[in-house]
């Protein structure tokens, strides 16, 4: 049976590509991963917060040391006998490709242009096989139109491709006004693929000390509907790579992604949930629906059930919604 599949230009041995996660931190984890079947890994992210932060402290406490002190100069430092937060990045870039033989795939998060997107020349030179851009912005200025907001993720991306050669994924979120005509604007602006979707983590609040708390829960399957619903409708539209992400915990869920169109299903949550010996569980699942059915390659799976290719394409649309309204019944008991 044959599973590869080519993502951002990188052909793969199959279509499970875990995300962003604390395992590609570890050594161990990165290659418990590769033998439980992953086919290439994006790293955890380096954040324009972290390499902004570590630059400005170098340049308070090594290079401006000597105001006043004329002679300073003669006993400073080298920035290189103290190691931040990108060195042990590009350290880890090094080591995971030198070690792994699957694609590496470095993760910058980050939401404006700038000189913090310099250091993805030096993530290239590493050895990474691409680079995944993660632009977590919050539109929360009202003044902001949309307009707006997408020229910010251009931006950003123009300016990363001006720096690397290596292929660019770009992880979005779902609040796009027109998520199909923005996919479409970043492959003309040179994006290698999107992926589907981004998951913005929402604050709570403590009712009892009345302050903002982080909350973090878990992803779920039921998740995976959205981002299965817009590959469906860019399939055979876009030329980019399209990723699922984001609720994808089973052998179902990665292969309703799979039929809708997606090159590539990435799991996290429940890796981290069972282990990454749980992609072994999720390829044999794949493998045995399509042993079921009769097909013998990844290729026959992509897409089946895209837009295009159902007898009703108005079901990715506005039809589903007004069927699931029409078939909803009420609990016995229950008055209307």
């Amino acid at each position: 049976m044959d599973l590869t599949t080519r993502w951002l230009g990188l052909e793969l041995k199959n279509p499970l590509v875990p995300s962003a996660s604390p395992f590609t931190r570890s050594l161990d984890a990165a290659r418990r991963l590769e033998d439980a079947g992953a086919a290439a890994l994006v790293m955890y992210s380096l954040f324009e917060e972290a390499v902004r932060t570590e630059e400005e402290s170098m340049v308070r406490f090594l290079h401006h040391q000597e105001t006043g002190f004329g002679e300073a100069d003669s006993f400073l430092p080298d920035h290189i006998d103290f190691p931040g937060e990108l060195d042990r990045y590009l350290e880890q870039v090094a080591t995971l490709k030198s070690t792994l033989g699957i694609p590496v795939v470095a993760s910058l998060n980050g939401v404006t242009p700038g000189g913090w997107l310099q250091h993805a020349r030096e993530i290239q030179e590493a050895g990474a096989d691409a680079l995944e851009l993660n632009v977590y912005y919050i539109a929360a200025d009202p003044d902001q139109p949309g307009t707006a907001v997408e020229q910010r993720y251009l931006d950003v991306l123009a300016d990363l491709a001006a720096e690397i050669s290596i292929p660019i994924n770009l992880k979005l979120s779902p609040q796009f006004s027109s998520v199909a005509h923005f996919v479409r604007t970043l492959e003309a602006k040179g994006a290698a693929g999107v992926a589907l979707f981004n998951r913005f983590y929402q604050p709570d609040i403590n009712i009892h000390s009345l302050r903002l708390q982080p909350a973090l829960h878990p992803s779920t399957s039921p998740d995976a509907l959205l981002a299965m619903r817009w590959i469906a409708i860019l399939h055979g539209r876009v030329g980019l790579s399209l990723g699922a992400t984001g609720g994808i915990h089973t052998a179902e869920d990665a292969i309703k992604l799979l039929l809708a169109g997606a090159t590539v299903v990435h799991l996290c949550t429940a890796l981290l949930q069972r282990g990454p010996e749980h992609l072994r569980t999720v390829l044999a699942g794949i493998t045995a629906w399509m042993d079921e059915q009769g097909l013998s390659s990844i290729d026959e799976v992509r897409g089946r059930l895209s837009q295009a290719a159902v007898s009703d394409p108005a079901e990715f649309e506005r039809a589903q919604y007004i069927q699931v309204l029409d078939t909803y019944s009420f609990k016995p008991g229950v008055r209307v």
